[in-house]
């Protein structure tokens, strides 16, 4: 294996469905812009509340993605 170094960037994803798909929107939406991503850590998962229901799902995320030669 040989050495790598990672970059880590933090992101925020949002859903009215759920954590899931915050999660998935988030890392969909960064590997648009962001090369060679390999991981992430749920570090926070907070939403907004809307007449006594769940309204939105907020997940902050770590993101590390690899540095390039």
């Amino acid at each position: 294996m040989t050495d790598r170094v990672y970059k880590l960037i933090e992101i925020v994803g949002t859903s009215p469905h759920g954590t899931d798909e915050a999660t998935r929107n988030a890392i969909e939406k960064a590997s648009k812009t962001v090369k060679n991503l390999d991981w992430f850590q749920v570090v926070e998962t907070r939403g907004q509340i809307a007449n006594g229901k769940i309204a939105h799902y907020q997940v902050v995320l770590k993101v590390g993605f690899r540095i390039e030669d």
